[in-house]
């Protein structure tokens, strides 16, 4: 994985920097209006993150702006604009409902495609030159010979720099200046592809933005407001399958925002949109986007495996999805099954409701999940355990209820009978589900389980 020295980048717009006596203002503005409230309050201990008021029609004011900095390129602007952004769409971890000054970002033209530009910006750069495509061609800031990223300006000398203004700006000032460059140092950045040539500096730079970019994306979509949007934004889309399905190479707080980004747009999210008209940008399938969450489902990661198996129960919601994954749930309910013995409660909990939506929807997944063989076990352990969520356990139950609901499955349940009754008997909140069990189970002529029958004479 690669890693990130946040000490690297003084304006990141992630984590929590040292109040400054002004924020937000570019280098060069003279506008009153675009800079923030500069009497800041100080955040209560009981806050986890960093709280700001942010007068009301700011974000009005300066939407346009925030776009142009994000599709200048230049550093200053750029970040100016991710921690006027990382602002705005902040929530506190304990706050409910959704920020009253979060902007939201179907109100803003341009927004979403500007912040998926940077994202794409660093993709094009982080990937080898033996493993990347043709490079694009690409004519914005062709003249510009320093960015403000990495330590490009140290690398032109002060005869360059005066070289420059004597000669004067435009293209040709710019050509004399990197034909010097080029034949006196030819640094090892100008090799890169791109629209700006980086070190290793710039290029960590442009990593923290790409990452502060993503953990917008993903603040925005948790606002209502923005869900149906960003579900039918194709390029939004396959932004943040590119970035999952590189987990491996790019940087694991990008690829964990991303993850976070479409498990929140699960529920509206149809998998037919990577084969919709709609302009695409990078080519994902149906099966590819699926073959990707399973590979995060496989990860021995908890925050990965844990949102991979929460997206899979949102996505199998949408018939129109199940094409899609229903040809990979031998592979999915074996892992989902697996989830249920790792002792961390989040990876049961997604286990469990991940096997919920699947067992109610499809027949063929009851039948395949009640052969499995430890899987009756493990869902009857999160029961007696218990797990301290009780939405948990009554799930785990209700998925029970769904297999014996199939004849197939009866013989093989019979042998858990005990087990049921015991649950029954112990457990006042469950006991009306396993009565219903034990009831499909012996009201069969050919089970012919005495015990059973004795037993539910015994509760009615």
């Amino acid at each position: 994985m690669q890693k990130r020295d946040q000490s690297k980048i003084g304006g990141s717009a992630i984590g929590v920097a040292a109040p400054a006596p002004k924020r937000g203002r570019p280098f060069g503005s003279t506008s009153s209006n675009n800079a923030l409230v500069s009497n800041e309050l100080t955040a209560p201990s009981a806050l986890l993150g960093p709280s700001l008021q942010v007068h009301s029609s700011f974000a009005d004011q300066n939407n346009k702006r925030i776009v142009l900095a994000l599709q200048s390129g230049l550093k200053s602007e750029l970040t100016w604009a991710l921690n006027t952004l990382s602002l705005l769409s902040f929530k506190e971890k304990d706050d409910v409902h959704v920020r009253k000054d979060a902007t939201p970002l179907a109100k803003i033209s341009g927004l979403l495609d500007a912040l998926l530009q940077v994202i794409d910006d660093w993709r094009d750069i982080a990937v080898p030159k033996e493993l990347a495509k043709v490079p694009r061609a690409r004519l914005l800031g062709s003249n510009s010979v320093v960015t403000g990223f990495g330590n490009e300006f140290d690398a032109l000398n002060a005869n360059d720099v005066t070289q420059r203004q004597v000669t004067g700006s435009g293209s040709s000032a710019s050509e004399m200046t990197v034909a010097k460059v080029t034949n006196n140092v030819r640094p090892s950045w100008l090799d890169e592809d791109g629209l700006f040539n980086l070190d290793d500096e710039g290029r960590a730079e442009k990593q923290l933005c790409a990452v502060a970019a993503s953990n917008i994306i993903r603040n925005f979509s948790f606002m209502p407001e923005n869900e149906v949007f960003m579900a039918q934004h194709r390029h939004c889309l396959e932004s943040m399958f590119q970035c999952i399905e590189d987990h491996t190479t790019e940087d694991e707080e990008l690829v964990t925002n991303a993850l976070e980004t479409v498990v929140n747009l699960g529920p509206l999210l149809d998998l037919r949109i990577f084969r919709s008209s709609k302009p695409s940008y990078i080519k994902i399938t149906e099966k590819s986007a699926v073959q990707t969450i399973l590979r995060m489902l496989g990860s021995p990661i908890k925050a990965w495996h844990c949102a991979a198996a929460e997206l899979i129960g949102r996505l199998i919601i949408n018939p129109d999805n199940e094409p899609y994954i229903l040809p990979f749930f031998p592979q999915i309910h074996k892992r989902l099954v697996d989830l249920l013995t790792l002792p961390t409660m989040d990876a049961q909990a997604a286990a469990v409701g991940a096997l919920y939506n699947l067992t109610e929807v499809n027949m063929d997944c009851r039948l395949k999940l009640a052969s499995e063989r430890w899987a009756i076990d493990r869902l009857l352990k999160v029961i007696k355990a218990p797990h301290p969520v009780p939405e948990v356990c009554r799930k785990a139950g209700l998925i029970l209820e769904s297999l014996v609901s199939e004849p197939q499955n009866r013989v093989l349940l019979l042998a858990y009978e005990n087990a049921f009754a015991e649950i029954l008997f112990s457990d006042g909140r469950y006991s009306d589900t396993f009565a219903r069990i034990l009831y499909e189970l012996t009201s069969r002529p050919n089970n012919k389980v005495a015990t059973a029958r004795g037993i539910w004479g015994m509760y009615s």
